[in-house]
């Protein structure tokens, strides 16, 4: 099962500190080595080959967006910022990002 919309919204803290992930209306069933079509998710957490509108394996789309909530969560600013989705895409696709001094090398 890949989710294909894994972002900070979609991840929710029972009374217990349990994390939970919600909202599956874009996950399917996806087996090693099949390649998904579907252009889907949320644009700031998408991985290069979506942005791309290649096709992408949806197990390395949905690592590529906890990667990008880890960042968030260390930094407080999403890895990629664009003026518009065009310029969002070409920025992820070309993966070029820096990590703030403050960072711990173990969380880097």
């Amino acid at each position: 099962m890949v989710h294909r919309d894994l972002k900070l919204e979609n991840i929710i803290i029972d009374d217990r500190n349990n994390l939970k992930l919600i909202d599956f209306g874009f996950s399917v069933t996806s087996f090693p080595g099949q390649r998904l079509k579907i252009f889907c998710g949320t644009p700031n957490y998408m991985a290069p080959e979506i942005c791309q509108r290649k096709e992408y394996c949806g197990f390395g789309a949905d690592i590529w967006a906890l990667g990008v909530i880890i960042y968030v969560m260390l930094t407080g600013t999403h890895p990629f910022k664009g003026v518009n989705e065009k310029d969002l895409f070409s920025k992820i696709s070309r993966g070029l990002f820096r990590v703030p001094e403050t960072i711990d090398f173990e969380a880097k």
